[in-house]
């Protein structure tokens, strides 16, 4: 009877690099291809980091976790003098994507843009060191998960009630200024509330300006009141910024 070490050391070394290489194939593979998908998704809805991107994360993500998996091929003949820590590996796959994502979130306005994206890279870093690892189920598992969030949840967020936000600014001539109560009693009608409401003088005083944040649960309440404040001759100018 033989021992299993004594049968793996009778397997001739270049088919064990076959299989190795074969292995390594397969986890690189598999990571392009849940990365390429989440992309995918990405560049469908025009995101500025879209398919190519996250292919990218993701295989870079399970090149580096190989590294780990296989060290004993990378430092041949090292024993124990090299040991390479995966857990260390993948706190610093998931730092360094860290700023790759917040690359593509900007302010605009009162609106964050790219939140969703940036949090695409970070989970398909975390699919691309699953891969690596070879833990194929939880990888796959999140993909799939991934995707429906990114896809079946836009789907579900645009028909749950939210309540709409934007900056609002309405200048009058000085000796022409609507009355607080009059300005508060026209946003109502058109279905908003008022917060943050500030005073200016501008022009060296010949104008006055309103300046807040409105809300309403009605995105089109904002095209009507727009075209209220038009139709108002003491409105010198107006401005309506949506979230």
């Amino acid at each position: 009877m033989h021992t299993l070490a004594e049968l793996v050391s009778r397997v001739p070394v270049h088919r064990v690099m076959a299989e190795a290489r074969l292995d390594i194939l397969l986890h690189l593979v598999a990571a392009l291809v849940a990365g390429g998908a989440i992309g995918m998704e990405r560049s469908f809805h025009g995101r500025p980091a879209g398919f190519r991107t996250h292919a990218l994360v993701c295989l870079a993500s399970s090149l580096l976790m190989l590294l780990t998996v296989y060290q004993a091929e990378w430092f041949p003949g090292q024993g124990d003098a090299v040991r390479i820590d995966p857990t260390r590996m993948a706190q610093g796959i998931m730092t360094g994507i860290g700023f790759l994502g917040a690359g593509v979130i900007f302010k605009e306005g009162m609106t964050v843009r790219g939140l969703t994206t940036a949090a695409s890279i970070w989970i398909t870093s975390a699919i691309g060191v699953l891969m690596g690892s070879g833990l194929y189920y939880p990888a796959v598992v999140g993909t799939v998960l991934t995707l429906g969030v990114l896809a079946a949840f836009r789907w579900i967020e645009s028909r749950v009630p939210a309540h709409r936000f934007a900056h609002h600014r309405i200048r009058f001539a000085r000796t022409e200024v609507m009355p607080e109560e009059t300005l508060r009693a026209l946003l109502a009608r058109h279905g908003f509330s008022i917060s943050g409401l500030t005073y200016r003088l501008a022009e060296e005083g010949r104008m006055f300006e309103y300046r807040m944040t409105i809300r309403t649960a009605d995105e089109a309440n904002f095209t009507l009141l727009a075209r209220s404040l038009a139709a108002l001759p003491p409105v010198l100018e107006f401005d309506l910024s949506p979230e």
